[in-house]
């Protein structure tokens, strides 16, 4: 039998990034789970809104989302646990600028670079609203296609109601495959 659970917030696993904006002439990074996607061209980002990158993601209006894997943890980490506000936070990774002036992650195996496009405020949090300037992949990590083959990235995902970690599975199947079996 099905149990309500009230209004807990399940949509979970997402993925684990790094969201990184100027501060002046050097990057801060922000370690951040709540991104999603608006539509083909537009992603989100959802930070509390004391956050010190919150200031610098407004001033620039410019920010990189960057896919974590296992290895990226340890940096990532530190990247959440104190405020930019508070320390330095420009050498926790190697980055690069991308084209759009927002810092990248230059071990991160995909990076976004994004122009903000409007800020949706709820309480307690800010919701950039972001439009796509630029992705940028390790070419190991693309498909013959030219597509992002995720099972090489291995991105990390993030659950909330423990806080933990988790890795990513193998590939269960191409999509319309389950498509004509439905049907069938």
């Amino acid at each position: 039998m099905r149990k309500n659970i009230g209004t807990a917030l399940a949509l979970y696993p997402m993925p684990v990034t790094v969201v990184g904006a100027m501060n002046g002439g050097e990057p801060t990074w922000t370690l951040v789970a709540h991104v999603g996607i608006i539509g083909h061209d537009r992603v989100t980002v959802s930070l509390a809104a004391n956050h010190f990158i919150n200031g610098c993601i407004k001033r620039e209006g410019r920010v990189s989302v960057n896919l974590m894997n296992e290895s990226l943890l340890p940096q990532a980490a530190a990247a959440g646990a104190v405020s930019g506000a508070k320390q330095s936070k420009a050498d926790l990774f190697e980055w690069e600028t991308a084209e759009n002036g927002a810092p990248i992650v230059g071990a991160a195996p995909v990076s976004v670079a994004c122009t903000v496009a409007d800020v949706y405020e709820t309480p307690g949090f800010e919701t950039s609203i972001c439009t796509i300037d630029g992705t940028y992949v390790d070419e190991a990590d693309l498909t013959e296609a030219g597509k992002i083959d995720y099972t090489r990235v291995k991105p990390v995902l993030f659950e909330f109601p423990t806080y933990s970690y988790l890795r990513t599975g193998g590939v269960i199947g191409p999509c319309a495959d389950f498509a004509r079996a439905a049907r069938s």
